[in-house]
């Protein structure tokens, strides 16, 4: 398996709430629905051909609950598939109770468990928001690519993707493409380390 990000920030690395108003407001964070305004058909389509027909969903512990009560509540077009899909939730908590269907905990060295799941053949874990997850699989060289969503927007404030006291990343463009909208659909694959 290859472990692919999805996520939509803004030009100043934000990744904190941007669906709904209420979604994350950690912090006092009053930015929320941010991505919403420059949604785009294409972004969904490109979504879906980068993460292919055979996915598990990877999540940390608030984005799984997110989805899970925004998603479940509001029920539309992708509550069933989310809860047919597979998904694993990196926790801290041992006891961590996952009441979706089709979740599996991971729990206590969570890099050599998603070491484990990347051996599995063929199917892509997508990891939708999840920050604290991606930064923490990075250094050790477990994301296989990075599908961001850059929204022409700075907010100044909120939760980034990546973090001031993060390691240094090289990345290579895969590919680019601007929406109308202008958001730029971009892929990137970490460059290999050089030791």
């Amino acid at each position: 398996m290859r472990v692919l990000v999805v996520n939509h920030i803004t030009l100043d690395g934000v990744l904190q709430g941007p669906g709904r108003p209420d979604e994350d407001t950690r912090d006092g964070f009053r930015h929320g629905g941010w991505a919403t305004h420059a949604n785009d058909p294409a972004m969904g389509r490109v979504m879906s051909e980068r993460m292919g027909p055979q996915f598990s969903w990877l999540f940390g512990r608030r984005s799984y609950e997110d989805m899970l009560t925004h998603w479940n509540r509001a029920g539309g077009p992708f509550k069933e598939g989310l809860n047919q899909t597979q998904k694993y939730v990196a926790s801290s908590d041992p006891n961590l109770e996952l009441p979706w269907p089709n979740s599996t905990l991971l729990t206590g060295d969570i890099p050599a468990q998603i070491t484990e799941l990347r051996e599995q053949p063929g199917g892509t874990l997508a990891i939708m928001g999840s920050g604290h997850l991606i930064r923490s699989l990075l250094p050790h060289g477990l994301i296989d690519e990075l599908f961001l969503m850059i929204h022409p927007i700075v907010l100044g404030s909120g939760h980034q993707l990546f973090g001031h006291t993060d390691d240094a990343h090289s990345l290579h463009l895969i590919d680019c493409t601007p929406t109308p909208t202008g958001v730029l659909i971009a892929t990137y694959r970490p460059a290999p380390s050089e030791s």
